[in-house]
Protein backbone atom coordinates (compact mmCIF):
# COMPACT_ATOMS: atom_id res chain seq x y z
CA UNK A 1 0.00 0.00 0.00
CA UNK A 2 0.99 3.77 -0.46
CA UNK A 3 -0.74 6.03 1.79
CA UNK A 4 -0.91 9.41 1.30
CA UNK A 5 0.73 12.58 3.52
CA UNK A 6 -2.05 14.54 2.53
CA UNK A 7 -3.41 16.05 6.01
CA UNK A 8 -7.08 16.94 4.46
CA UNK A 9 -7.13 13.67 2.64
CA UNK A 10 -10.37 11.56 3.28
CA UNK A 11 -9.20 8.45 1.43
CA UNK A 12 -5.56 8.31 1.91
CA UNK A 13 -5.05 4.52 0.89
CA UNK A 14 -3.93 3.45 -2.70
CA UNK A 15 -2.32 0.96 -4.56
CA UNK A 16 1.56 0.36 -3.74
CA UNK A 17 2.40 1.45 -7.32
CA UNK A 18 0.24 4.55 -7.53
CA UNK A 19 2.07 7.78 -8.18
CA UNK A 20 -0.89 9.93 -7.64
CA UNK A 21 -3.37 9.69 -4.66
CA UNK A 22 -6.75 8.48 -5.78
CA UNK A 23 -8.49 10.69 -4.19
CA UNK A 24 -6.56 14.21 -3.57
CA UNK A 25 -4.59 13.87 -6.61
CA UNK A 26 -1.55 14.65 -4.10
CA UNK A 27 1.89 13.58 -4.96
CA UNK A 28 2.86 9.85 -3.02
CA UNK A 29 6.36 10.01 -3.24
CA UNK A 30 7.67 12.36 -0.56
CA UNK A 31 10.84 14.21 -2.38
CA UNK A 32 10.93 11.35 -4.84
CA UNK A 33 12.22 8.85 -2.34
CA UNK A 34 10.26 8.65 0.56
CA UNK A 35 7.09 6.46 0.15
CA UNK A 36 4.62 6.04 3.09
CA UNK A 37 3.64 2.47 3.57
CA UNK A 38 1.07 3.13 6.93
CA UNK A 39 0.11 5.05 9.70
CA UNK A 40 2.04 4.63 13.10
CA UNK A 41 0.66 7.13 15.46
CA UNK A 42 -0.22 10.77 15.72
CA UNK A 43 0.10 13.19 18.57
CA UNK A 44 -0.94 16.86 19.55
CA UNK A 45 2.06 17.94 17.11
CA UNK A 46 2.42 15.06 14.30
CA UNK A 47 1.82 12.21 13.17
CA UNK A 48 4.53 9.18 11.70
CA UNK A 49 4.55 7.07 8.91
CA UNK A 50 6.34 3.63 8.64
CA UNK A 51 7.97 4.08 4.94
CA UNK A 52 10.64 2.82 2.41
CA UNK A 53 13.41 4.73 1.29
CA UNK A 54 13.71 4.11 -2.46
CA UNK A 55 16.72 6.17 -2.75
CA UNK A 56 18.59 3.17 -1.38
CA UNK A 57 19.57 0.17 -2.24
CA UNK A 58 17.21 -2.17 -1.00
CA UNK A 59 14.70 0.05 -0.03
CA UNK A 60 15.24 0.17 3.96
CA UNK A 61 12.38 1.19 5.78
CA UNK A 62 12.78 4.58 7.79
CA UNK A 63 10.26 6.43 9.83
CA UNK A 64 8.53 9.96 8.41
CA UNK A 65 7.27 12.61 10.77
CA UNK A 66 5.53 14.77 9.78
CA UNK A 67 4.14 18.41 11.85
CA UNK A 68 0.50 18.08 12.08
CA UNK A 69 -0.85 20.35 14.99
CA UNK A 70 -3.91 19.40 16.26
CA UNK A 71 -4.78 23.09 16.96
CA UNK A 72 -4.42 26.16 13.95
CA UNK A 73 -3.69 29.02 16.98
CA UNK A 74 -0.87 30.86 15.86
CA UNK A 75 0.99 30.16 19.39
CA UNK A 76 0.29 26.51 19.07
CA UNK A 77 1.84 25.99 15.40
CA UNK A 78 5.13 27.94 16.88
CA UNK A 79 4.99 25.71 19.36
CA UNK A 80 4.71 22.44 17.47
CA UNK A 81 7.36 23.92 15.18
CA UNK A 82 9.46 24.44 17.66
CA UNK A 83 9.47 21.19 18.98
CA UNK A 84 9.93 19.76 15.91
CA UNK A 85 13.38 21.91 14.69
CA UNK A 86 15.07 20.79 18.55
CA UNK A 87 14.26 17.10 17.92
CA UNK A 88 15.83 17.28 14.54
CA UNK A 89 18.64 19.51 16.01
CA UNK A 90 18.67 17.00 18.78
CA UNK A 91 18.77 13.60 16.66
CA UNK A 92 21.34 15.10 14.52
CA UNK A 93 23.39 16.12 17.42
CA UNK A 94 23.27 12.85 19.34
CA UNK A 95 22.16 10.44 16.88
CA UNK A 96 25.04 8.32 16.50
CA UNK A 97 24.70 6.29 19.65
CA UNK A 98 23.63 2.92 18.74
CA UNK A 99 20.90 3.48 21.74
CA UNK A 100 19.08 6.57 19.95
CA UNK A 101 17.27 6.76 16.47
CA UNK A 102 19.55 8.03 13.61
CA UNK A 103 18.18 11.07 12.15
CA UNK A 104 18.22 10.32 8.14
CA UNK A 105 16.29 13.71 6.82
CA UNK A 106 14.77 16.93 7.55
CA UNK A 107 13.06 19.27 4.89
CA UNK A 108 10.17 21.32 4.37
CA UNK A 109 7.98 19.86 1.36
CA UNK A 110 5.13 21.61 0.08
CA UNK A 111 4.32 23.93 3.08
CA UNK A 112 4.82 20.79 5.53
CA UNK A 113 7.44 19.80 8.12
CA UNK A 114 9.00 16.88 7.54
CA UNK A 115 11.68 14.39 9.98
CA UNK A 116 12.87 11.02 8.44
CA UNK A 117 14.16 8.46 11.00
CA UNK A 118 15.66 4.77 11.41
CA UNK A 119 13.37 2.56 12.09
CA UNK A 120 12.83 0.81 15.41
CA UNK A 121 11.61 -2.75 14.96
CA UNK A 122 10.54 -4.40 18.29
CA UNK A 123 8.21 -4.04 21.46
CA UNK A 124 8.38 -1.32 23.68
CA UNK A 125 8.87 -2.05 27.24
CA UNK A 126 5.03 -1.79 27.43
CA UNK A 127 4.12 -4.22 25.57
CA UNK A 128 6.69 -6.33 26.96
CA UNK A 129 5.11 -6.21 30.74
CA UNK A 130 1.76 -7.04 29.09
CA UNK A 131 3.26 -9.78 27.35
CA UNK A 132 5.46 -11.23 29.97
CA UNK A 133 4.30 -10.08 33.04
CA UNK A 134 6.23 -7.80 35.44
CA UNK A 135 10.04 -8.41 35.93
CA UNK A 136 12.44 -9.37 39.11
CA UNK A 137 14.82 -7.36 41.05
CA UNK A 138 17.23 -8.91 39.12
CA UNK A 139 15.68 -7.35 35.60
CA UNK A 140 15.31 -4.41 36.78
CA UNK A 141 19.16 -3.61 38.01
CA UNK A 142 19.62 -5.29 34.61
CA UNK A 143 17.40 -2.84 32.68
CA UNK A 144 18.56 -0.08 35.04
CA UNK A 145 22.35 -1.71 33.58
CA UNK A 146 21.73 -0.54 30.17
CA UNK A 147 19.37 2.60 30.24
CA UNK A 148 22.10 5.00 32.93
CA UNK A 149 24.90 4.98 30.62
CA UNK A 150 22.66 5.60 27.91
CA UNK A 151 20.90 8.31 29.85
CA UNK A 152 24.36 9.52 30.89
CA UNK A 153 25.62 10.08 27.64
CA UNK A 154 22.81 12.19 26.73
CA UNK A 155 23.24 14.53 29.52
CA UNK A 156 26.66 14.80 28.59
CA UNK A 157 25.61 16.42 25.85
CA UNK A 158 23.62 18.66 27.67
CA UNK A 159 20.29 17.28 26.82
CA UNK A 160 17.46 16.37 28.93
CA UNK A 161 15.09 14.16 27.25
CA UNK A 162 11.85 15.13 29.27
CA UNK A 163 9.25 12.00 28.50
CA UNK A 164 11.63 8.75 29.30
CA UNK A 165 8.41 6.04 30.26
CA UNK A 166 7.79 2.53 28.92
CA UNK A 167 6.30 3.53 26.22
CA UNK A 168 9.25 5.22 24.73
CA UNK A 169 11.71 2.15 25.09
CA UNK A 170 11.62 -0.09 22.39
CA UNK A 171 14.27 -3.31 22.91
CA UNK A 172 15.04 -3.83 19.06
CA UNK A 173 14.74 -6.92 17.51
CA UNK A 174 17.62 -7.39 15.98
CA UNK A 175 19.60 -7.16 18.70
CA UNK A 176 17.70 -7.16 22.01
CA UNK A 177 18.65 -3.69 22.98
CA UNK A 178 17.17 -0.94 24.29
CA UNK A 179 16.18 1.94 22.58
CA UNK A 180 14.92 5.31 23.48
CA UNK A 181 12.44 7.17 20.99
CA UNK A 182 10.52 10.24 20.81
CA UNK A 183 13.16 13.13 21.39
CA UNK A 184 10.43 15.50 20.29
CA UNK A 185 10.22 16.69 24.03
CA UNK A 186 13.44 17.48 24.60
CA UNK A 187 15.64 20.56 26.40
CA UNK A 188 19.03 21.98 25.80
CA UNK A 189 20.20 22.60 29.32
CA UNK A 190 22.66 25.40 28.29
CA UNK A 191 21.24 27.29 24.96
CA UNK A 192 17.63 28.13 25.70
CA UNK A 193 15.65 29.72 23.22
CA UNK A 194 15.16 33.33 23.08
CA UNK A 195 12.82 34.82 24.66
CA UNK A 196 10.32 36.99 24.30
CA UNK A 197 9.57 40.58 26.56
CA UNK A 198 7.39 38.70 28.54
CA UNK A 199 10.56 36.12 29.15
CA UNK A 200 8.54 33.43 27.70
CA UNK A 201 8.35 31.24 24.33
CA UNK A 202 5.63 29.26 22.96
CA UNK A 203 7.40 26.26 24.56
CA UNK A 204 7.64 27.58 28.41
CA UNK A 205 4.15 28.64 28.29
CA UNK A 206 3.38 24.73 28.59
CA UNK A 207 4.51 22.22 31.00
CA UNK A 208 5.96 19.21 28.95
CA UNK A 209 5.98 15.82 29.52
CA UNK A 210 2.99 12.53 30.58
CA UNK A 211 1.93 13.30 33.79
CA UNK A 212 3.21 11.00 36.24
CA UNK A 213 6.66 10.26 34.90
CA UNK A 214 7.36 13.90 34.85
CA UNK A 215 8.58 15.46 37.92
CA UNK A 216 7.03 18.53 39.87
CA UNK A 217 9.71 20.61 38.66
CA UNK A 218 9.14 19.53 35.38
CA UNK A 219 5.10 20.31 35.36
CA UNK A 220 6.50 23.64 36.76
CA UNK A 221 8.31 24.07 33.76
CA UNK A 222 11.87 24.20 35.34
CA UNK A 223 13.73 20.59 34.35
CA UNK A 224 16.84 19.48 35.09
CA UNK A 225 19.00 16.56 34.41
CA UNK A 226 17.27 14.84 37.63
CA UNK A 227 13.91 15.04 35.87
CA UNK A 228 14.70 12.27 33.57
CA UNK A 229 16.29 10.20 36.98
CA UNK A 230 12.55 10.26 38.29
CA UNK A 231 11.01 9.40 35.29
CA UNK A 232 13.18 6.44 34.80
CA UNK A 233 12.29 5.45 38.62
CA UNK A 234 9.15 5.08 37.94
CA UNK A 235 9.55 3.59 35.00
CA UNK A 236 11.10 1.04 37.23
CA UNK A 237 7.90 0.78 39.46
CA UNK A 238 6.12 0.19 36.30
CA UNK A 239 8.28 -2.82 35.49
CA UNK A 240 7.57 -4.45 38.89
CA UNK A 241 3.97 -3.75 39.17
CA UNK A 242 2.73 -3.21 35.85
CA UNK A 243 0.56 -0.11 37.17
CA UNK A 244 0.87 3.20 35.45
CA UNK A 245 1.19 6.25 37.73
CA UNK A 246 -2.66 7.02 37.60
CA UNK A 247 -3.09 3.49 39.22
CA UNK A 248 -1.03 4.69 42.31
CA UNK A 249 -1.82 6.24 45.27
CA UNK A 250 -0.77 9.58 46.48
CA UNK A 251 0.66 10.64 49.83
CA UNK A 252 -1.77 13.97 49.93
CA UNK A 253 0.67 15.41 52.49
CA UNK A 254 3.89 15.16 50.85
CA UNK A 255 2.98 14.24 46.86
CA UNK A 256 5.15 10.99 47.03
CA UNK A 257 4.10 7.99 45.10
CA UNK A 258 3.06 5.10 47.70
CA UNK A 259 4.81 2.35 45.82
CA UNK A 260 6.79 0.14 48.50
CA UNK A 261 4.11 -1.90 49.12
CA UNK A 262 3.26 -3.61 46.12
CA UNK A 263 6.75 -4.68 44.91
CA UNK A 264 8.81 -6.88 46.66
CA UNK A 265 12.76 -5.98 46.69
CA UNK A 266 15.59 -6.21 48.50
CA UNK A 267 16.32 -2.65 51.41
CA UNK A 268 19.10 -1.70 48.82
CA UNK A 269 17.28 -1.33 45.77
CA UNK A 270 14.21 -0.44 48.24
CA UNK A 271 16.76 2.85 48.90
CA UNK A 272 17.64 3.38 45.53
CA UNK A 273 14.79 3.57 44.22
CA UNK A 274 13.13 5.70 46.91
CA UNK A 275 16.00 8.27 46.25
CA UNK A 276 15.25 8.15 42.67
CA UNK A 277 11.49 9.51 43.26
CA UNK A 278 12.43 11.92 45.59
CA UNK A 279 9.93 14.59 45.20
CA UNK A 280 12.13 17.49 46.09
CA UNK A 281 14.58 17.48 43.87
CA UNK A 282 17.61 18.13 45.90
CA UNK A 283 17.36 15.09 47.89
CA UNK A 284 17.09 12.84 44.50
CA UNK A 285 20.01 11.40 42.47
CA UNK A 286 21.61 14.31 40.27
CA UNK A 287 23.54 12.04 37.69
CA UNK A 288 22.97 8.30 35.87
CA UNK A 289 26.72 7.78 37.41
CA UNK A 290 25.48 8.59 41.01
CA UNK A 291 22.23 5.64 40.27
CA UNK A 292 24.91 3.56 39.00
CA UNK A 293 27.28 3.63 41.98
CA UNK A 294 24.59 3.63 44.70
CA UNK A 295 23.41 0.28 42.75
CA UNK A 296 26.76 -1.15 43.24
CA UNK A 297 26.63 -3.18 40.16
CA UNK A 298 29.51 -0.79 38.10
CA UNK A 299 31.73 -3.96 38.56
CA UNK A 300 29.96 -6.36 36.87
CA UNK A 301 28.09 -3.62 34.23
CA UNK A 302 29.74 -5.61 31.24
CA UNK A 303 28.53 -9.19 32.17
CA UNK A 304 24.90 -7.81 32.64
CA UNK A 305 24.64 -5.62 29.34
CA UNK A 306 26.38 -8.64 27.37
CA UNK A 307 23.03 -10.28 29.21
CA UNK A 308 20.87 -7.91 27.93
CA UNK A 309 21.95 -8.64 24.22
CA UNK A 310 20.19 -12.16 24.47
CA UNK A 311 16.89 -12.06 22.67
CA UNK A 312 14.10 -13.62 24.72
CA UNK A 313 12.63 -16.95 23.79
CA UNK A 314 8.96 -16.07 24.65
CA UNK A 315 7.75 -17.02 21.66
CA UNK A 316 5.49 -14.01 21.09
CA UNK A 317 4.33 -12.67 18.10
CA UNK A 318 6.72 -9.98 16.59
CA UNK A 319 5.58 -6.42 16.62
CA UNK A 320 6.72 -3.46 15.08
CA UNK A 321 6.56 -0.11 16.73
CA UNK A 322 8.06 3.21 16.73
CA UNK A 323 7.22 6.93 18.01
CA UNK A 324 5.35 9.49 18.78
CA UNK A 325 3.90 11.86 21.78
CA UNK A 326 2.89 8.44 22.80
CA UNK A 327 4.13 8.12 23.88
CA UNK A 328 29.65 7.50 33.54
CA UNK A 329 32.07 7.35 32.61
CA UNK A 330 31.88 4.48 35.32
CA UNK A 331 33.64 5.19 38.83
CA UNK A 332 35.89 2.98 40.35
CA UNK A 333 33.58 1.31 43.38
CA UNK A 334 34.14 -0.78 46.45
CA UNK A 335 33.32 -3.91 46.03
CA UNK A 336 29.36 -4.94 46.23
CA UNK A 337 27.76 -6.35 49.28
CA UNK A 338 27.78 -10.27 49.32
CA UNK A 339 24.12 -10.19 48.57
CA UNK A 340 24.65 -7.57 45.77
CA UNK A 341 27.28 -10.34 44.25
CA UNK A 342 24.73 -13.17 44.51
CA UNK A 343 21.92 -11.29 42.67
CA UNK A 344 24.23 -10.34 39.79
CA UNK A 345 25.78 -13.38 39.86
CA UNK A 346 22.17 -15.36 39.48
CA UNK A 347 21.59 -12.68 36.70
CA UNK A 348 24.30 -13.93 34.86
CA UNK A 349 23.87 -17.26 35.16
CA UNK A 350 20.21 -17.05 34.56
CA UNK A 351 21.12 -15.10 31.19
CA UNK A 352 23.91 -18.19 29.73
CA UNK A 353 21.14 -20.10 30.42
CA UNK A 354 18.76 -18.87 28.26
CA UNK A 355 21.20 -18.03 25.74
CA UNK A 356 21.31 -22.22 25.44
CA UNK A 357 17.86 -22.49 24.78
CA UNK A 358 17.20 -18.98 22.61
CA UNK A 359 20.56 -19.06 20.33
CA UNK A 360 20.60 -22.43 18.23
CA UNK A 361 23.13 -23.74 15.30
CA UNK A 362 21.19 -23.25 12.10
CA UNK A 363 23.16 -25.38 10.07
CA UNK A 364 23.55 -24.71 6.07
CA UNK A 365 22.45 -20.64 6.80
CA UNK A 366 25.64 -19.00 7.25
CA UNK A 367 24.93 -20.04 11.10
CA UNK A 368 28.05 -21.51 12.28
CA UNK A 369 29.76 -21.81 16.43
CA UNK A 370 32.82 -19.63 16.54
CA UNK A 371 35.73 -19.89 19.39
CA UNK A 372 37.76 -17.23 20.61
CA UNK A 373 40.46 -17.34 22.75
CA UNK A 374 41.42 -15.00 26.11
CA UNK A 375 43.48 -14.94 28.50
CA UNK A 376 42.89 -15.44 32.04
CA UNK A 377 44.95 -13.46 35.10
CA UNK A 378 47.39 -16.41 34.52
CA UNK A 379 48.34 -15.12 30.81
CA UNK A 380 47.06 -18.70 29.96
CA UNK A 381 44.68 -19.34 27.03
CA UNK A 382 41.30 -19.89 27.86
CA UNK A 383 38.87 -20.99 25.15
CA UNK A 384 35.51 -19.23 24.67
CA UNK A 385 32.94 -20.24 22.71
CA UNK A 386 29.93 -18.32 21.69
CA UNK A 387 27.05 -18.50 19.02
CA UNK A 388 27.77 -16.52 16.24
CA UNK A 389 27.62 -15.66 12.28
CA UNK A 390 30.42 -16.31 10.36
CA UNK A 391 30.68 -14.24 7.26
CA UNK A 392 33.67 -14.15 3.88
CA UNK A 393 34.97 -10.66 3.30
CA UNK A 394 32.59 -10.90 -0.28
CA UNK A 395 30.35 -12.01 1.74
CA UNK A 396 30.20 -8.85 4.06
CA UNK A 397 30.77 -6.29 1.26
CA UNK A 398 28.17 -7.83 -0.97
CA UNK A 399 25.41 -7.34 1.84
CA UNK A 400 26.73 -3.90 2.30
CA UNK A 401 26.41 -2.95 -0.97
CA UNK A 402 23.14 -4.37 -1.28
CA UNK A 403 22.02 -2.00 1.87
CA UNK A 404 22.67 -4.11 5.03
CA UNK A 405 24.00 -2.29 7.99
CA UNK A 406 24.03 -4.51 10.94
CA UNK A 407 26.62 -7.09 11.64
CA UNK A 408 26.25 -7.56 15.43
CA UNK A 409 27.24 -10.57 16.83
CA UNK A 410 29.31 -11.56 13.47
CA UNK A 411 32.75 -13.48 13.61
CA UNK A 412 34.57 -11.53 11.33
CA UNK A 413 37.84 -12.35 12.11
CA UNK A 414 40.84 -12.17 9.77
CA UNK A 415 38.63 -10.71 7.02
CA UNK A 416 40.45 -8.36 4.49
CA UNK A 417 38.07 -5.28 4.34
CA UNK A 418 41.41 -2.86 3.45
CA UNK A 419 39.94 0.53 2.08
CA UNK A 420 36.19 -1.11 2.18
CA UNK A 421 33.87 1.60 2.83
CA UNK A 422 31.44 -0.11 5.69
CA UNK A 423 30.67 3.37 7.14
CA UNK A 424 27.45 3.90 9.74
CA UNK A 425 27.57 -0.21 10.40
CA UNK A 426 26.06 -2.16 13.26
CA UNK A 427 29.32 -4.16 14.70
CA UNK A 428 28.27 -4.19 18.52
CA UNK A 429 29.76 -7.45 20.27
CA UNK A 430 30.98 -8.86 16.74
CA UNK A 431 34.76 -10.77 16.44
CA UNK A 432 36.82 -8.57 14.33
CA UNK A 433 40.59 -9.60 15.82
CA UNK A 434 43.20 -9.42 13.64
CA UNK A 435 40.88 -7.95 10.48
CA UNK A 436 42.53 -5.64 8.42
CA UNK A 437 40.86 -2.37 8.34
CA UNK A 438 43.10 -0.66 7.28
CA UNK A 439 42.09 2.66 5.64
CA UNK A 440 38.43 1.57 5.62
CA UNK A 441 35.67 3.95 5.96
CA UNK A 442 34.10 3.24 9.23
CA UNK A 443 32.56 6.46 10.22
CA UNK A 444 29.72 6.50 12.52
CA UNK A 445 30.12 2.77 13.01
CA UNK A 446 28.94 1.17 16.42
CA UNK A 447 31.62 -1.13 18.42
CA UNK A 448 30.66 -1.34 21.71
CA UNK A 449 31.74 -4.63 23.26
CA UNK A 450 33.58 -5.82 19.83
CA UNK A 451 36.51 -7.35 19.99
CA UNK A 452 38.90 -5.87 17.66
CA UNK A 453 42.35 -7.33 19.79
CA UNK A 454 45.19 -6.86 16.86
CA UNK A 455 43.08 -5.76 14.16
CA UNK A 456 44.61 -3.44 11.65
CA UNK A 457 43.22 -0.07 12.11
CA UNK A 458 45.67 1.69 10.64
CA UNK A 459 44.62 5.38 8.50
CA UNK A 460 41.29 4.54 9.19
CA UNK A 461 38.04 7.03 9.37
CA UNK A 462 36.45 6.30 12.48
CA UNK A 463 35.25 9.64 12.88
CA UNK A 464 31.90 9.49 15.51
CA UNK A 465 32.95 5.62 15.98
CA UNK A 466 31.17 4.37 19.08
CA UNK A 467 33.95 1.95 20.82
CA UNK A 468 32.21 1.74 24.89
CA UNK A 469 33.50 -1.35 25.95
CA UNK A 470 35.28 -2.64 23.36
CA UNK A 471 38.51 -4.71 23.25
CA UNK A 472 41.46 -2.67 21.38
CA UNK A 473 44.47 -4.42 23.06
CA UNK A 474 47.03 -4.35 20.70
CA UNK A 475 45.24 -2.62 17.60
CA UNK A 476 47.28 -0.94 15.02
CA UNK A 477 45.70 2.54 14.96
CA UNK A 478 48.29 4.73 13.35
CA UNK A 479 47.30 7.55 11.56
CA UNK A 480 43.51 6.71 12.19
CA UNK A 481 40.70 9.49 12.63
CA UNK A 482 39.31 9.05 15.45
CA UNK A 483 37.98 12.86 15.81
CA UNK A 484 34.76 12.72 17.98
CA UNK A 485 34.95 9.10 18.83
CA UNK A 486 33.42 7.56 21.78
CA UNK A 487 35.84 5.72 23.66
CA UNK A 488 34.53 5.47 27.10
CA UNK A 489 35.34 2.28 28.68
CA UNK A 490 37.33 0.90 26.09
CA UNK A 491 40.46 -1.32 26.79
CA UNK A 492 43.27 0.49 24.81
CA UNK A 493 45.99 -1.43 26.21
CA UNK A 494 49.19 -1.92 23.84
CA UNK A 495 47.13 -0.26 20.90
CA UNK A 496 49.21 2.03 18.94
CA UNK A 497 47.54 5.53 18.20
CA UNK A 498 50.77 7.58 16.98
CA UNK A 499 49.94 10.14 14.85
CA UNK A 500 46.25 9.41 15.35
CA UNK A 501 43.62 12.35 16.03
CA UNK A 502 41.56 12.24 18.85
CA UNK A 503 40.00 15.59 18.69
CA UNK A 504 37.11 15.73 20.77
CA UNK A 505 37.32 12.09 21.40
CA UNK A 506 35.22 10.92 24.32
CA UNK A 507 38.38 9.07 26.26
CA UNK A 508 40.38 9.54 29.63
CA UNK A 509 43.71 9.90 30.81
CA UNK A 510 43.98 6.88 32.31
CA UNK A 511 43.16 4.69 28.40
CA UNK A 512 45.72 6.96 27.04
CA UNK A 513 48.33 6.00 29.30
CA UNK A 514 48.43 2.34 28.64
CA UNK A 515 47.98 3.02 24.86
CA UNK A 516 51.34 4.19 22.51
CA UNK A 517 51.04 7.47 21.40
CA UNK A 518 54.21 10.44 19.92
CA UNK A 519 54.61 13.96 19.35
CA UNK A 520 52.40 13.44 16.03
CA UNK A 521 48.79 11.87 17.96
CA UNK A 522 46.54 14.63 18.78
CA UNK A 523 45.35 14.55 21.90
CA UNK A 524 41.51 15.42 22.96
CA UNK A 525 41.94 18.99 23.02
CA UNK A 526 43.03 19.54 19.38
CA UNK A 527 46.76 19.78 20.22
CA UNK A 528 49.73 17.27 18.91
CA UNK A 529 52.14 16.06 21.85
CA UNK A 530 52.95 12.86 24.12
CA UNK A 531 49.99 11.99 26.11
Amino acid sequence: MSYCLNPTCSNPENLVYSQRCQSCGSQLLLRDRYQAIKPLGQGGFGATFLANDQGLPGEPSCVIKQLRPSGSAPHVLQMARELFEREAKTLGKIGNHPQVPRLLDYFEDHEQFYLVQEYISGDTLQEEVKLNGILSETGVKQFLSEILPLLQYIHEQKVIHRDIKPANLIRRTQDARMVLIDFGAVKNQISQSATGPSGQTALTAYAIGTPGFAPPEQMAMRPVYASDIYALGVTCIYLLTSKTPKDLDYNPNTGEMMWEQLVQVSDHLGNVLRKMLEVSVRNRYQSAAEVLRALEIEPYLDSLAKGLLIKSDNGSKERTHNHLENSAVLCNNPAATSAGVAQVAAAIRARRAKTAEAVGLHQGSGMGKSTTFTSNSNGSQVQNSRVGRKLDTQGLLTAYLKGRRDFALHNLNLLNLQGADLSQTNFHSAQLQKTNLQGANLHNSDFGRASLTRANLKDANLSKAYFNHADLEGADLRGADLSNAYLSNANLRGANLCGANLTSAKISDEQLALAKTNWMTVRPNGKRGLL
